[in-house]
């Protein structure tokens, strides 16, 4: 069986959407006569935790471990709240920042490149290049944010015979946060450098969206292949629906991600509609920035919020089962296009309609468009957002509120693991 070493900063305990891509690949990689070994760090500090994934993990894949030395461990004894926040990606308004925030994000943008992480290199690099000799071991795997793991696969490459692999769930120099960062131009020069070298170094490129493929072409003549995230089979059990019209969103709720036309189309119905008014539900589950609770609070919805805070996984899925409708919002910007989260394909299983707001021509709008799964609208488009929850307001009251998606198997995590393969497959050739 082909052996190959995943190198991979977030795996469980760590909760949120950066542990699923890998946690799934891992599972179904030996059904495709591949040998996962996972290369984690030992002593992580993990913005989220979800002790219910360990559950997940094949007893019989080889892990292994080494010591990282982690920035955001020293600045929690500053700020533990900033840290933790920071570390999730949840930057708050430059307006509101403190004067620590303000430290923190230059630090973490100028003096840690590409990221907080990046101590591990070199120790990983000496390590891994006698484990992989040791253990034929000829592929290997990086997986990134955080983007520094990139530069221990650039490393490896440059140091011994290996093919090599770099996974970017997200972009690099065009992340959302990215310019949040306070970064000098010193900085900004050499993230973009490092970029470069990952990108033309690389034997293979693995993206999860078109638009960060084209991005790329730019950059890069090495091959780049699509593999979105997916959805799995959750040993869940049936869900009864709330009784409530819930409208429900799941994950992190960002400050530039605070959707004012959906707060202004909610208010508006609650106003003009008594028994929406007497049924509506805004359901938030995970961690979710002040700036957007000011923000539904500003339009008097604040008495309509459910707020659950971050739960496991598991309860996650349970609830979003549960639910009415699904909220999915990503920040209205051109560099958010590639953007297509995770937990939409989690929602389209789930057989609950979905009300997406993003930028135009966003990649998961087409995926929606050809799944059947709900309505997109740009955030331009108010009175189509609100006739749209209105629609699926009607269909709640009449008992019917149910979608009726095409085409799913696509996205099936197994599937998505048999492409992989191939890319695999064909590198060592």
């Amino acid at each position: 069986m082909k052996k190959v070493l995943i190198v991979t900063y977030y795996w469980p305990p760590a909760g949120g959407p950066g542990v699923q891509r890998w946690l799934k690949f891992v599972k179904y990689l030996p059904e495709y006569g591949i040998e996962p070994v996972v290369y984690i760090p030992e002593n992580p500090t993990y913005p989220l935790l979800d002790e219910g994934l360990l559950s997940e993990v094949n007893p019989d894949v080889t892990i292994i471990k080494q010591k990282i030395t982690e920035p955001y461990a020293w600045a929690s004894m500053f700020s533990k709240g900033s840290t933790k926040k920071i570390s999730s990606g949840i930057i708050p308004n430059k307006k509101k920042q403190s004067f620590v925030q303000r430290m923190m994000l230059w630090v973490r943008g100028n003096l840690f490149i590409p990221d907080a992480r990046v101590l591990w290199v070199k120790p990983s690099v000496a390590f891994l290049s006698k484990y992989i000799q040791e253990n034929d071991i000829n592929t290997v795997i990086t997986t990134g944010p955080p983007h520094s793991l990139h530069l221990i696969g650039l490393k490896l490459k440059q140091k011994i015979d290996i093919k090599w692999v770099a996974d970017f769930r997200d972009p690099w120099t065009t992340i959302g946060y990215h310019k949040e960062l306070r970064l000098s131009a010193s900085a900004e020069k050499k993230h973009k450098l490092l970029e470069k070298q990952v990108l033309t170094s690389a034997d293979t490129i693995l993206v999860t969206s078109p638009t960060t493929k084209k991005e790329f072409e730019a950059l890069t003549s090495r091959p780049i292949h699509v593999i979105t995230n997916g959805y799995d089979v959750e040993k869940i059990a049936k869900q009864p629906l709330d009784g409530k019209f819930t409208l429900a969103h799941i994950g992190s709720f960002l400050s530039e991600r605070n959707p004012a036309i959906l707060w202004e189309a909610l208010s508006e119905l609650v106003l003009e509609n008594e028994e929406f008014k007497s049924q509506f539900e805004l359901k938030l589950i995970g961690a979710v920035s002040q700036e957007v609770l000011n923000s539904i609070a500003s339009m008097k919805l604040d008495v309509y919020i459910n707020n659950l805070g971050y739960v496991p996984h598991e309860k996650a899925i349970a609830e979003q089962r549960r639910s009415q409708v699904l909220l999915l919002v990503e920040i209205d910007s051109d560099d958010t296009k590639c953007i297509i989260p995770g937990k939409l394909f989690e929602y389209m299983v789930s057989e609950r309609p979905i009300v997406a707001i993003g930028p135009k021509d966003a990649d998961f709008a087409e995926i929606m468009r050809s799944t059947n799964t709900g309505i997109f609208v740009t955030y331009d488009e108010k009175a189509k957002l609100k006739q749209g929850i209105l629609n699926y307001f009607e269909a709640y009251s009449q008992g019917n509120l149910k979608s009726h998606p095409v085409g799913l198997q696509q996205y099936s995590r197994k599937n998505l693991t048999g492409e992989l393969a191939k890319v695999l497959r064909g590198i060592a050739k």
